[in-house]
């Protein structure tokens, strides 16, 4: 806490006077004609033409993966009740953005998404199909060699262009589908290493993520000036030990080790592994820095403290990678994704997406803090929901992890069970069990004499699943600074590029 404070310091006595905002020409990124482009484009202009269009700066974009309604609902009465006040009236720091909206998240292929095409609308303004990540509708998904002629430009790689610092955080791996989306272009959003191609798609010469994000470094500009997140595997040969878990190795097949080949590319750059030389680093001057801080995912923020050496928070590095980024004359552009809840709801665990969700709404305000609301456009939203609902007549003030009580007693259900707020339509944590005879029986389990608060506790769900899906109702968007006046009613998600971009003055 002490570094953030201190760093937050800093960066206010810097953020309390606003500068004359850079002027950027206005570009056409490779998906230009594409037709979600166009029309998407066409209705934020609309909204500029009525409203005017305020000129950002700076440009920060969180992305809470999965975090849906419900999803939000929850956190806030949870942190609320952690921080023992009235959980139901509580704020979160999003909640307290000028702006809303509502984001439609189908993509080209699809009714319900997933993170792949809804983080590319973000990033670059098109629809596209599931499973795929910077590649246009005329993307070929059984055929890798096609993103080479239906790739994007996204708004991270016209930033770079532009002379404008970028940094992408992640609690995922950074190769994951939302933190790609800033840099990446594959028909298959799980070739996070080579290891994980397919035969064929390394014979087309097809490139995994992560030697996607070394690559990308040698494009226009230096690269990202800030890179933290999980995913260390990724980027170290399978014969190399791992730094903090020696009976672990990388996953990289061809033998490269691309976080030492980062590092050597160029003067100045630090990579960080663990919690100290993540401090360690100077923040306050001009170097880049690539933070690599567990071989896969990063902890769930209720188990953080369990990490061998040690996490920064995502708050903490929201916190630094503002400070390194304002440095910038020209502005920057950053993406922050809570990663992880989508992970704890998959596994039907309300109390760790929750954590996570906090700890991102920690993040947001942050940002506020430290970044000025004439200059800098900050908005928050998901990427796609879940099937977390919340649910019965509990009292006011009863834990949004219990059990249901109305007027002090435990309401039953039909079946003379009592039953918790929260549950999901779907996964793992099913009353349909598999029985002996190849039979399915479903019946609940008695939660009387159950602790549902307990870290750990999966909450009910009718399908049986082994990981809980995905929702496919609208998600929210929150926003505040230059630019934040264009969210309002129910919007496309690919417009949230739009918005970014034009408030940066970056496209027509």
């Amino acid at each position: 806490m002490r570094f953030i404070l201190a760093a937050s310091a800093a960066v206010l006595a810097v953020s309390a006077c606003v500068t004359s905002v850079p002027q950027h020409s206005a570009v056409d990124p490779a998906q230009a004609a594409d037709s979600y482009y166009v029309k998407a484009s066409q209705a934020v202009g609309a909204k500029i033409a009525g409203r005017g269009q305020p000129r950002a700066r700076n440009v920060i974009l969180f992305i809470g993966d999965g975090m849906g309604i419900s999803t939000i609902t929850a956190a806030r009465i949870y942190v609320g009740q952690v921080k023992g006040v009235d959980g139901e009236s509580y704020q979160l720091a999003m909640d307290k953005l000028p702006y809303s909206a509502f984001s439609k998240t189908y993509t080209h292929d699809s009714q319900v998404a997933d993170s792949a095409p809804t983080a590319v609308a973000m990033t670059a303004g098109v629809k596209s199909y599931n499973g795929s990540i910077g590649v246009t509708q005329a993307a070929n998904l059984k055929d890798c060699t096609s993103a080479k002629t239906a790739g994007t430009t996204t708004l991270w790689e016209m930033a770079e262009a532009a002379g404008m610092a970028t940094g992408v955080i992640s609690t995922a791996t950074i190769t994951h589908a939302t933190p790609a989306a800033t840099y990446a272009e594959t028909v298959e959003r799980d070739w996070e290493s080579d290891a994980a191609m397919s035969a064929e798609g390394k014979a087309a010469g097809c490139k995994d993520i992560a030697t996607q994000l070394f690559d990308w470094t040698k494009a226009n500009g230096d690269g990202f000036e800030v890179i933290l997140g999980g995913g260390r595997a990724n980027f170290l040969p399978n014969t190399a030990a791992d730094p903090e878990y020696p009976n672990q190795k990388g996953r990289r097949a061809d033998g490269r080790n691309l976080a030492a080949e980062w590092q050597a590319g160029a003067a100045n750059r630090t990579l960080v592994t663990d919690a100290a030389g993540f401090k360690g680093f100077d923040w306050n001057g001009d170097g880049q820095v690539f933070g690599l801080f567990e071989p896969g995912h990063m902890q769930y923020e209720l188990d953080r403290s369990k990490a061998a050496a040690g996490e920064p928070s995502i708050a903490e590095m929201t916190t630094a990678a503002i400070t390194r980024l304002s440095r910038n004359t020209n502005g920057y552009v950053l993406m922050v994704e809570g990663g992880r809840v989508d992970h704890a709801l998959h596994a039907g665990d309300a109390q760790r997406a929750l954590g996570d969700a906090a700890a991102l709404d920690e993040a947001v305000a942050a940002a506020v803090a430290m970044t000025n609301s004439e200059d800098t456009l900050i908005i928050v939203t998901a990427d796609h929901s879940h099937t977390l609902t919340m649910a019965g007549y509990p009292a006011r003030g009863n834990p949004i992890l219990g059990l249901v009580r109305e007027g002090g007693k435990l309401a039953l259900a039909r079946d003379g069970k009592p039953y918790t707020t929260l549950g999901f339509a779907n996964g793992p944590g099913s009353i349909c069990k598999p029985q002996a005879d190849g039979k399915w029986l479903c019946e609940r389990p008695d939660l009387t004499n159950v602790d549902t608060t307990a870290l750990g506790f999966q909450q009910q769900s009718l399908v049986p699943l082994g990981s809980e899906t995905h929702g496919g109702e609208d998600v929210a968007i929150f926003a505040g600074g230059p630019g934040a006046n264009l969210f309002s009613g129910t919007m496309e998600q690919n417009e949230i590029f739009h918005v970014m971009a034009r408030s940066l003055g970056m496209t027509k």
